[in-house]
């Protein structure tokens, strides 16, 4: 499993979490996670971030 997909689960799983947070859960540096934001929707991964940096998947509708 790669690392997008890795946030990916973890935020279906927990949703709200920060950068720092997911990189703990990962076990990478939070500059990794930082790094690799931008490049998450590239990989069909749709998050948006609140006013305190938190992270939350889009929900698809069907």
């Amino acid at each position: 499993m790669d690392t997008y997909e890795n946030v990916r689960q973890l935020l279906e799983e927990r949703p709200g979490l920060s950068a720092r947070e997911i990189a703990r859960h990962l076990d990478v540096a939070p500059s990794t996670v930082t790094r690799m934001l931008p490049n998450l929707e590239e990989a069909g991964i749709l998050l948006y971030e609140d006013d305190k940096g938190r992270l939350w998947p889009f929900q698809q509708e069907d």
